[in-house]
């Protein structure tokens, strides 16, 4: 997944490492995007979730590079692109 596949999903995303977890734990994610620049305990977290759970994800540079591609004005560390 990349920033274009972030822009191209926008109707279908969630914004969000509070709102992504619980829609992971949901069922309701098919893939997620996380952004470098996060703390790395937060990182281990949503990695460690992903991987139980089978779900795919990418790791991208920058969380305000995220947020832009996810049309908001501010950074996000988490986006994930409903099922």
């Amino acid at each position: 997944m990349s920033y274009e596949k972030v822009t191209q999903y926008k109707d279908h995303l969630i914004i969000g490492t509070k709102q992504t977890v619980k829609a992971m734990k949901h069922g309701e994610v098919k893939e997620i995007m996380i952004a470098e620049d996060i703390h790395p305990e937060i990182m281990n977290e949503l990695l460690q979730l992903a991987e139980s759970l089978s779900i795919p994800h990418t790791i991208v540079d920058s969380k305000d590079q995220l947020g832009k591609a996810s049309g908001i004005d501010v950074g996000t560390a988490t986006v994930a692109i409903k099922q």
